[in-house]
């Protein structure tokens, strides 16, 4: 694999104490750590990546540094919490009390004067808010890349992208800037970019981590997710982000993030699926990544599962995503301070979703229910559904820079068909890293469940992980 940034190869685990979330909270509880140690490190950290790799929109030096002090006393005093002292960051659509959500645009945003729920919930866990990570314009594309803020690049190859549009969380976490952070996915905006910078990515099923102060977001598709190096990582986080807000509209049962993912998996029926949802544009599937989550799957059937061909029958799902998106863009470029600086593209989303955001949206939202029954039969059938998390490896830099909203849109899908289309489901998604192309860039492979399925899917992809040995490859 290629060697990038400095930052990123002083980020080897153990080279300068714990880096993983589950081993940075148990140094703390033990007293082998400070928080301030453990925060310190990880400004340094961004302080030298950012040049390059410049994941993060704002760094909350001063502020994370009196959040480590005040963990180390509570530390002190015998207090202990899941994330108490552990330096973690959020994707620039969450609200951080006292900084802006600039959500990947332009403008002269006002500091938010209340932490969004998600991040009151890491705040109520202990954790340290090192800052807030870069995303491309309101969320709409799966590369991180924007006039207000320029290019976050991938720290295993700067040339490319790392994904989006949770691409700074990706970046950081890949690059050992921070041992987790919180995304959202509205299609596939966490599982894109961890399967293009190898991490776990967890889309929970909707409303598992709230989206408050919004009752729901972009009409239901976009939920909070977690990226993060290992399974157990990503677990511990998903737990400490979890629970609802009493004003959410989505309110699934509780479950135990980490307690599923020490748990073996039953045998399961996993079913392998290349095909793509119908979009009526051009798309096909890169021959490595096909070769990888094949190799993956014959992983899967020597740890004893059964796993058979068979595809999801996803009918017209993507007529009902298309209202649901661009109204939801709609709703959100209303709130910005000047809209005369927003990307061309984004005001063609707006457009369309002023003509969608009636009826069409109306029709697009009460189809769900039919869609999941009409998807869901393959659950009748199967445990599980492994796909592609993208058909091609991660793109260049700039490769969709300067084109018109209907080229984009096409080269998206293109890249990108597989994960949308459980936003619309509201169904829980899991990527695992499932290799590298010949020249050293990651892919990826989404673990795909039913309704409130995340503990099957979190199991399964622990115990392929202990096999694999994923966190032990690293960038640089």
């Amino acid at each position: 694999m290629r060697a990038t940034t400095s930052a990123a190869g002083t980020a080897a685990a153990g080279a300068d104490g714990p880096d993983g979330l589950v081993e940075m909270a148990a140094a703390l509880a033990e007293g082998l750590v400070s928080s301030r140690q453990l925060t310190e490190r990880s400004l340094r950290r961004i302080a030298a990546a950012q040049p390059e790799l410049n994941a993060f929109r704002t760094v909350r030096a001063e502020a994370a540094l009196a959040e480590a002090d005040a963990a180390d006393r509570r530390l002190a005093a015998g207090e202990r919490r899941p994330l108490l002292g552990v330096p973690l960051a959020v994707k620039d659509d969450m609200d951080v009390t006292g900084e802006p959500t600039a959500f990947g645009c332009a403008g002269d945003f006002a500091p938010k004067t209340a932490d969004s729920e998600a991040v009151r919930r890491l705040r109520a866990a202990g954790a340290v808010i090192v800052g807030k990570t870069q995303t491309p314009e309101l969320g709409q594309w799966p590369f991180t890349e924007g006039g207000a803020f320029g290019e976050t690049r991938n720290p295993w190859n700067p040339a490319h992208t790392p994904g989006g549009s949770s691409g700074g969380s990706a970046a950081a976490v890949a690059a050992g800037l921070v041992p987790a952070a919180l995304g959202s996915d509205g299609a596939g905006s966490v599982r894109i970019p961890a399967a293009w910078t190898h991490l776990i990515g967890v889309k929970p099923h909707r409303g598992r981590i709230s989206t408050w102060p919004e009752p729901e977001s972009f009409h239901g598709l976009t939920v909070n997710g977690v990226l993060a190096r290992t399974v157990a990582d990503a677990a511990l986080l998903l737990d400490a982000a979890s629970g609802p807000h009493p004003e959410d509209l989505h309110r699934p049962a509780r479950i135990c993030a980490v307690e599923a993912a020490g748990r073996a998996p039953r045998r399961l029926r996993i079913a392998l699926s290349f095909a793509m949802p119908f979009t009526a544009t051009a798309k096909s599937l890169d021959p490595e990544v096909r070769s990888a989550v094949e190799r993956l799957a014959g992983r899967l059937e020597s740890l004893g599962h059964e796993v058979v061909p068979r595809d999801p029958r996803y009918g017209p799902i993507g007529l009902t995503f298309v209202p649901r998106a661009t109204t939801g863009v709609r709703d959100w470029a209303s709130r910005v301070p000047d809209r005369a600086l927003l990307d061309p593209r984004t005001h063609e989303a707006v457009r369309t979703g002023r003509i969608l955001g009636g009826l069409p949206l109306r029709v697009s939202r009460r189809a769900e229910s039919v869609l999941r029954r009409r998807v869901g039969e393959i659950f009748g059938r199967f445990d599980v559904v492994l796909t592609p998390t993208t058909a091609t490896p991660p793109l260049r830099i700039g490769a969709l820079a300067g084109l018109g909203a209907m080229a984009t849109d096409r080269a998206m899908i293109a890249a990108c068909p597989y994960a949308w289309a459980w936003n619309v489901l509201g169904w829980p998604g899991v990527n695992i890293p499932a290799g590298f192309t010949r020249s050293g860039l990651p892919l990826g492979a989404q673990l795909l469940g039913p309704g409130e399925s995340e503990p099957t899917l979190l199991a399964l992809a622990a115990q392929v992980e202990a096999v694999e040995g994923w966190a032990a490859k690293r960038p640089g």
